[in-house]
């Protein structure tokens, strides 16, 4: 165990439909002392080209439980919008993508998750459009 006095926690997001890390996904982290204490939102970050979130605020002293809210809505409507121009343009006949028109699924994500001091807690977000996983990464 380090020997700081606060847990600390980072994030990427792969999505797994395409292979690659999705980019420009909104994170928000929102923290909180005990089980029965209100959720304190700390700010947030975008996920980078690699799909990860570098700059995530850092934990507060007493934190116990962390919450990550991801807006995936915005990612995969603009996936959708290109997948469907690319498939138009590369086949007129071709039918319409069956996702396009029916919105997103999930539009959000979160995860919580209880943290002791001094730990890191690498969560990393594996994403499609019907589903998601995570997991407790190093």
């Amino acid at each position: 165990m380090s020997a700081s006095a606060t847990a600390s926690v980072s994030t990427h997001i792969l999505d797994t439909s395409a292979g690659r890390p999705a980019e420009g996904v909104a994170v928000q982290l929102s923290v909180r002392s005990g089980r029965a204490a209100s959720w304190q939102a700390l700010g947030g970050s975008a996920t980078d080209a690699d799909g990860r979130c570098k700059d995530l605020p850092a934990l507060p002293e007493g934190t116990t439980h962390v919450r990550l809210d991801f807006a995936v809505e915005p990612y995969f409507e603009k996936k959708f919008a290109h997948d469907a121009k690319s498939q138009a343009d590369a086949q007129q006949d071709a039918p319409a993508n069956r996702d396009s028109g029916a919105g997103v699924f999930f539009p959000e994500v979160a995860i919580t998750f209880a943290v002791v001091p001094g730990e890191h807690y690498h969560v990393p977000l594996l994403l499609n459009p019907f589903g998601y996983s995570v997991y407790r990464g190093s």
